[in-house]
């Protein structure tokens, strides 16, 4: 449990750059209305609707929606879309801060983490991915599961296919071969470890949080090639960050 918790604040303080203070910009509603909310989502109340020709500052952004404030000092939240209807001092059309998918196609490397769970196991994961192009990337890594009889690491090796790179929310099916080695925990089963390979399929989903990081979360079915000749099958979910660079 304190793992956890050390885990979650580690991912936490990991996310939040990504959710900064941009350099302020005024821009000029040039548009009849802009709707301001009290918070960055559609569930937050609209607050003030701002008409043509008033300024605004853009503070920050947290994903899709950006911190503004007024001249006469009122501070809210507007969406991607809503900013597209205001032009800069010069007159010119406001270029939204952010990402675009050039920013993650032009990227060729990922790392993350990962946590979840394997047949009632914690499993906790890191790896690191090279992109070949835009759909296909082979990934490295590494996974360790702790029971309450025993802990495994398991090693893998994997292709990983992305079929609609250019989605926000975005799917992807992997492929890969590894190892997994155990070792036993009770004092009542005599310690023995044990060494076999793996393979496994996998399906999970990538939703991008910002020009850098995204949430990935993944399920994997593995075939253990048992030493016995006695194979085993696991699952595995693991739910977690990752960032491009």
């Amino acid at each position: 449990m304190r793992f956890r918790i050390l885990l979650l604040t580690f991912v936490f303080c990991w996310i939040q750059p990504a959710t900064g203070s941009e350099p302020v910009q005024k821009v000029k509603v040039i548009e009849p209305f802009i709707s301001i909310h009290t918070g960055p989502g559609k569930g937050y109340p609209i607050f003030h609707d701002l008409p043509r020709g008033n300024w605004i500052s853009v503070l920050k952004q947290q994903t899709s929606w950006f911190k503004v404030k007024t001249d006469k000092g009122q501070e809210g939240w507007v969406h991607r879309r809503e900013l597209i209807k205001t032009v800069t001092p010069d007159g010119e059309k406001f270029v939204l801060p952010g990402y675009t998918q050039d920013d993650f196609f032009k990227r060729n490397w990922e790392v993350g983490t990962q946590w979840g769970s394997a047949e009632g196991a914690d499993v906790f994961n890191v790896y690191g991915a090279y992109a070949l192009n835009p759909v296909i990337s082979t990934e490295f890594s590494l996974s360790q599961m702790i029971g309450s009889l025993s802990v495994s690491t398991l090693i893998d090796i994997k292709l990983l296919a992305q079929p609609f790179p250019e989605w926000r929310v975005s799917p992807f099916f992997s492929l890969g071969t590894g190892t997994i080695k155990t070792r036993t925990r009770s004092s009542l089963v005599r310690q023995k470890d044990q060494e076999d390979n793996t393979s496994h399929v996998g399906v999970g989903v990538r939703i991008y949080l910002s020009r850098s990081f995204f949430m990935r979360a993944e399920y994997k079915d593995y075939v253990i090639f048992s030493s016995s000749n006695d194979n085993e099958e696991i699952s595995i979910w693991t739910v977690g960050v990752g960032s491009f660079f």
